[in-house]
């Protein structure tokens, strides 16, 4: 996977914002992070210059973009902590997620599916 910056949980709040509105002038944000975050403007535009900074998002004032899709960095995240907690094995780390869940059979048999369709 290409080295998605690391996205704390504020920013990703922040983030699943503008993966809804981009792209989206930073007026507009700042707006959208007031009422959703109770996020003052200079609170936006400060997260604005750190993400931008650090790959994440491109400001071409007053247009903001992201660089990296919602997708990339579940997966970034799910592969940290993969990593961290399962020394990198997928079947551990489902196996440790089934035991905790209450799986429906429709769930399992969604999974199953998931996991042929991804096999091929």
């Amino acid at each position: 996977m290409a080295n998605i910056p690391k996205i704390f949980e504020s920013e990703y709040r922040f983030c699943l914002i503008l993966w809804e509105h981009e792209p989206i002038t930073c007026a507009q944000l700042a707006v959208l992070c007031k009422e959703k975050l109770e996020w003052s403007r200079t609170t936006t535009y400060t997260v604005i210059k750190r993400l931008e900074e650090r790959g994440i998002l491109k400001n071409s004032r007053p247009v903001i973009t992201s660089l990296v899709t919602k997708d990339e960095v579940q997966l970034a995240e799910l592969e940290e902590m993969m990593e961290k907690r399962f020394e990198g094995s997928l079947p551990a780390f489902v196996a440790a997620f089934a035991k905790q869940q209450n799986l429906s059979q429709e769930d399992v048999e969604e999974i199953r599916r998931i996991i042929d369709k991804g096999a091929r």
